[in-house]
């Protein structure tokens, strides 16, 4: 089974760029049977899509977000990773990275999830 575990500073300021790393086992983040997601689930709210990259590389975002955010991976650590600029309070939440099978809307496994707050 794909193992994921997210990573990074739990506090950012306003203003700069949250990045998280989700390190994956079990499964190289190249295969075409997943797209490798972050998913976002604020205080209190429900989990937003945020983005997925697919083993060819290419990368898809919300169009809420896709101004700001950039998902990108190293094949080498079997990584990819999540950056979204520009942050505001309204960016804390729990970040999830996620495989999921290409096609469908099913998730596999999730990582345990890591919290960011975005606070001065």
């Amino acid at each position: 089974q794909v193992q994921l575990q997210e990573s990074g500073p739990g506090l950012v300021k306003p203003s700069q760029t949250l990045s998280l790393t989700c390190t994956v086992s079990g499964g190289s983040i190249t295969t075409n049977y997943y797209c490798w997601t972050w998913i976002r689930q604020p205080p209190g709210k429900g989990l937003e899509w945020m983005g997925h990259i697919e083993g060819s590389g290419n990368t898809y975002y919300s169009p809420s977000l896709e101004s700001r955010t950039s998902i990108s991976r190293d094949t080498s650590k079997n990584q990819f990773t999540l950056q979204l600029s520009s942050v505001t309070p309204e960016d804390t939440a729990v970040y999830y990275c996620a495989p999921k099978v290409y096609g469908t809307s099913q998730y596999d496994s999730w990582g345990q999830g890591a919290q960011v707050t975005v606070s001065s």
